[in-house]
């Protein structure tokens, strides 16, 4: 009976589905890392879970012991903590992505007026949250190199930009909103960010600008395995996961939504 009941408990130990990969990674990736990863079940019959929010704070998450295996930053430098403290595997990019800026119709951006319109007293600058968000990182670097060309100009773009997204892991909206609602929303007539989309479908509710290439920051996705765990066969499958986001296949998916291909 004890040899039984001892079969009877490995073939249902063998029979239980095996649990979830969880990916974390930057917001931007939304809409391309899903597709992504909704292929790779459907090829594989691996299952991933995939939560997105400010990358800073995802790495915060996962260095407070949240069980994670794979994570995607919207920079190099997030996984690289990670590495540098022993939580995380070598990093690789991922990604490419450009900065670029939207604005409602009405402020009338183009690329050859975007840093005379973004110094206009009278138009208001939104931005992501520094050290909590990449985005608000680069908006930072580009405020900065604005000096090269404009002297004095980065000290008035830091005083009129406002952090009004990427403080905190917010779930998605139940309704979808255009950009123009968000920015009214928000206060805000042109937004920085990312050339990137999390939709395959240009909205047309407003202007996307990419920062001119005297401007222009260089924008990097970083991923790393995450061993906080110390499972070697979870370490495994989120390692083959990376080499699947890293195929060919899956770079091009990338392509519609907005991303460079890593190579």
């Amino acid at each position: 009976m004890a040899l039984s009941l001892m079969t009877s408990a490995t073939v249902n130990a063998q029979e239980a589905p095996k649990p979830a990969l969880v990916v974390y990674a930057a917001g931007s990736t939304t809409g391309a890392l899903g597709a992504i990863l909704k292929r790779f079940a459907a090829e594989t019959g691996e299952q991933v879970e995939l939560k997105t929010g400010p990358a800073g704070l995802m790495r915060e998450r996962i260095e407070a012991g949240d069980a994670v295996d794979l994570f995607v930053s919207a920079n190099m430098a997030h996984p690289q903590k990670l590495h540098d403290e022993g939580r995380g595997g070598p990093v690789a990019v991922f990604a490419h992505n450009r900065l670029c800026v939207t604005a409602q119709h009405e402020v009338g951006l183009t690329s050859a007026n975007l840093l005379d319109r973004l110094l206009d007293p009278k138009v208001r600058i939104g931005t992501s949250t520094p050290k909590a968000d990449p985005g608000g990182d680069y908006a930072i670097a580009f405020f900065e190199r604005a000096d090269q060309v404009r002297p004095g100009a980065t000290a008035i773009l830091k005083a009129k930009a406002r952090q009004v997204v990427g403080s905190a892991i917010e779930p998605a909206p139940t309704q979808a909103k255009t950009a123009r609602e968000g920015m009214i929303e928000r206060g805000v007539d042109v937004s920085m960010g990312y050339c990137s989309s999390r939709s395959t479908t240009p909205d047309t509710s407003v202007d996307k600008i990419e920062v001119p290439a005297n401007l222009a920051i260089p924008v990097d996705y970083g991923m790393t395995i995450v061993t906080n765990a110390k499972n070697p066969s979870r370490e495994a499958a989120a390692g083959q996961l990376a080499m699947y986001l890293l195929s060919p296949p899956s770079q091009a998916m990338l392509v519609p939504y907005g991303f460079e291909p890593a190579n």
